[in-house]
């Protein structure tokens, strides 16, 4: 079958789909953000919110913030769409039109945030990227790109690893934001105790709540080097075992777990360079980074000789070994000096989407993991 706008695909698995999901979620957080303060715009009436304003002032950087912005998002939708089994015919005009209704729908929600402006230009240009990365999809399915990126797919993975594959592309973008040991993701228990004892305020079991909060037991003033290096290394092992429970060629793992090296250097270096200058940029570089790094270089070698199933099962113990050394991190200087200025500085509207990303991706590894653990009758080839 062509792989051109000419028929239905035939249905396969596909990371466009939790992709798409995930940037449309990164879309309503940056549009919504902060999320407090909501009430009814002062003299408004329903029929004049739903008549979008024209903006009163004119800046070029989120003109084209709000036009490249939902470029991606309309080409997702398309490669979801046409992955899944969908037409060509309706996939276009759907990925076409999904984004420009869901900016309106933003904009409006935006009248009722004191700290957001909605405007008819903000729509327009994000319906705009929306049309325009439909198209992109659309024209790359007709030069054969999805063909060639499915022939690449089912040389390096099994058939479901689109789960497997989200992870990888996210778990960049979540080593984003500081953390307090260097690809220790997963230290969120302080943030949800905190919104329990919100959730418990002013109510008669507040003070038990309180108590019961409580950590059990109190942070360490440092890890010790070799924990800091084992928790390192384990960050680095937990991505590769992710990638090995979905990858055939144990050959291509080796390939695969000296690109995760190369990715956790670049983006944590980058992380530090937007934090504290580019003349700071190897400053996360402690003297248990190094050693770390390689420790879990060589475990992730090490496992690629493991089967996929077997990789999925060590992978879940990495994982919750990883979080069980991250939460015993205490916020150093460098942590909260890092947590500062993505709070209050050029980073507030990436904030949530890294923060959230760095929180939660060892459980969302941990949940796919166990699916594959648990998976029947699925070709297990290593």
């Amino acid at each position: 079958m062509k792989d051109g706008p000419v028929g239905p695909a035939r249905r396969r698995s596909s990371a466009a789909v939790p992709l798409a999901a995930a940037f449309a979620l990164l879309i309503v957080y940056a549009s919504l953000y902060p999320f407090s303060g909501w009430r009814w715009p002062p003299g408004r009436s329903l029929e004049s919110l739903l008549a979008l304003p024209w903006a009163q002032y004119h800046i070029a950087f989120d003109i084209w913030a709000n036009f490249i912005g939902y470029v991606p998002l309309g080409a997702l939708l398309y490669g979801a769409a046409v992955r899944s089994g969908g037409h060509w015919g309706w996939a276009l005009p759907l990925a076409a039109l999904l984004p420009g209704a869901m900016s309106y729908a933003l904009e409006l929600t935006q009248n009722f945030l004191p700290e957001r402006v909605p405007s008819r230009e903000d729509w327009l240009l994000n319906g705009g990227g929306g049309i325009v990365g439909a198209l992109a999809g659309a024209a790359l399915q007709a030069l054969g790109a999805l063909r060639v990126w499915q022939a690449l797919r089912d040389r390096w993975f099994l058939p479901a690893s689109a789960g497997a594959l989200t992870l990888l592309l996210l778990w960049p973008l979540g080593l984003l934001f500081p953390a307090p040991v260097p690809l220790g993701l997963g230290q969120c228990w302080d943030e949800l105790r905190e919104l329990a004892r919100l959730a418990f305020e002013d109510t008669p079991w507040a003070a038990a709540a309180e108590s019961w909060l409580q950590p059990s037991v109190a942070r360490p003033a440092s890890l010790s080097r070799p924990t800091e290096m084992l928790a390192i290394a384990l960050g680095l092992l937990a991505p590769c075992l992710v990638a090995f429970a979905a990858m055939r060629s144990r050959a291509r793992r080796a390939v695969l777990t000296l690109a995760m090296l190369a990715v956790a250097l670049a983006v944590s270096t980058l992380s530090t360079a937007l934090n504290f200058g580019p003349q700071h940029a190897l400053a996360w570089l402690t003297p248990a980074t190094l050693p770390g790094l390689a420790l879990g270089l060589a475990a992730a070698l090490a496992c690629c000789l493991m089967p996929p199933r077997l990789a999925a099962a060590v992978g879940l113990m990495v994982i919750t070994a990883l979080v069980a050394l991250v939460a015993q991190a205490p916020d150093d200087a460098y942590y909260a000096q890092s947590l500062q200025a993505w709070s209050q500085g050029r980073f507030i509207r990436f904030n949530g989407l890294a923060r959230w990303l760095g929180w939660l991706w060892p459980y969302a590894a941990a949940a796919w993991l166990l699916g594959r653990v648990g998976a029947r009758g699925q070709r297990q080839s290593g």
